[in-house]
């Protein structure tokens, strides 16, 4: 995610002075989800998780703990395993499991397997991937544990509860929260706050980009058309995934990613709009959407930022 040799705010040295370094890289992958290098964000994270469901926050801890422990025992590069490079994925991986599949043996199992193999392909992605991966590893991985817990007969967690009543605003709350598969207004709350202590345009982005995917989401469709459920769990009204956040969160990291790749309004926007449509994509196929459609529409910005720098190599003048 965030650059090594380009590190956002550090930590607050007179929070993270008596703080052991491995606890600090481990918080730091929390922190890394949304880009940020700071373990006091990524304790907000866990905390901001832990309001909605204690399970997904053991998760996301124990997940970024295993990965920043594979990493260090595989002696990879220091300097990643500090700015917690190798937790996010895992991080994902930890709380998708528990999303997914109920605790026990299979699903604890699922965890530790998948948190392992989400920080491998991390360490490949950033050796041979000429672009950036972001939370591709994590994507790869828990399609894999999706249908390999089914095929175990790991217990599924049964997902429902109204939306009714939830308005724009929760909406738009929703859509910062989902990113770490919650749905809830203190989460949104205490993820914006942790992002903003490390760098405040970062949790604006976030904010416009759920905003921009709830409204995007709302135009998609009209409110009495069925959506296929981007997590492919139930099917639902387009009202309930906008509610739900569904539409917002890939847009929020997009809107981030691109922000850091060029600072201007102009990627982020196209970023957020194309997150939208490739939302439903995913289901489409059989798969968990998760955070795909941000990997896919960055991406695809990305591609058409480097055709214009082939085609245009020199400024073009405003004219006569």
């Amino acid at each position: 995610m965030t650059k090594v040799d380009e590190p956002m705010t550090t930590d607050l040295s007179t929070l993270a002075r008596n703080v052991p370094d491995p606890v600090l890289w481990t918080f730091r992958g929390i922190g890394q989800v949304f880009f940020q290098e700071n373990a006091l964000t990524g304790a907000l994270f866990a905390l901001g998780i832990a309001l909605s469901s204690p399970l997904m926050a053991l998760g996301a801890v124990v997940g970024a703990a295993i990965g920043t422990a594979t990493a260090w025992i595989l002696k990879f590069d220091k300097s990643e395993i500090h700015a917690g490079i190798y937790g996010f994925n895992a991080t994902l991986v930890g709380i998708a499991t528990f999303f997914f599949f109920q605790p026990g043996a299979a699903s604890i199992t699922l965890l530790v397997a998948g948190c392992i193999v989400a920080t491998l392909v991390t360490w490949l992605a950033r050796r041979y991937v000429p672009y950036p991966t972001y939370t591709g590893p994590f994507i790869v991985t828990t399609w894999l544990l999706f249908f390999l817990g089914q095929a175990v007969g790991a217990p599924l967690v049964e997902h429902g509860g109204s939306m009714e009543g939830v308005g724009f605003i929760g909406a738009a709350a929703h859509g910062v929260s989902q990113v770490m598969f919650q749905a809830s207004y203190w989460t949104a709350l205490l993820f914006l706050a942790g992002i903003a202590i490390n760098d405040w345009e970062h949790a604006w982005w976030v904010l416009v980009g759920s905003i921009v995917g709830a409204l995007v989401g709302i135009h998609h469709a009209s409110v009495a058309a069925r959506a296929v459920d981007p997590e492919s769990l139930v099917n639902r009204t387009i009202y309930e995934n906008v509610a739900l956040g569904l539409y917002g969160y890939n847009a929020t990291l997009a809107a981030v990613a691109l922000f850091l790749w060029r600072r201007s309004v102009i990627p982020p926007v196209l970023g957020m709009l194309l997150s939208v449509p490739l939302t439903e994509l995913f289901p489409l196929l059989g798969l968990p959407a998760l955070t795909a459609p941000f990997v896919l529409a960055t991406w695809i910005v990305l591609a058409f930022g480097w055709l214009d720098g082939r085609l245009f190599r020199e400024p073009v003048g405003a004219g006569p």
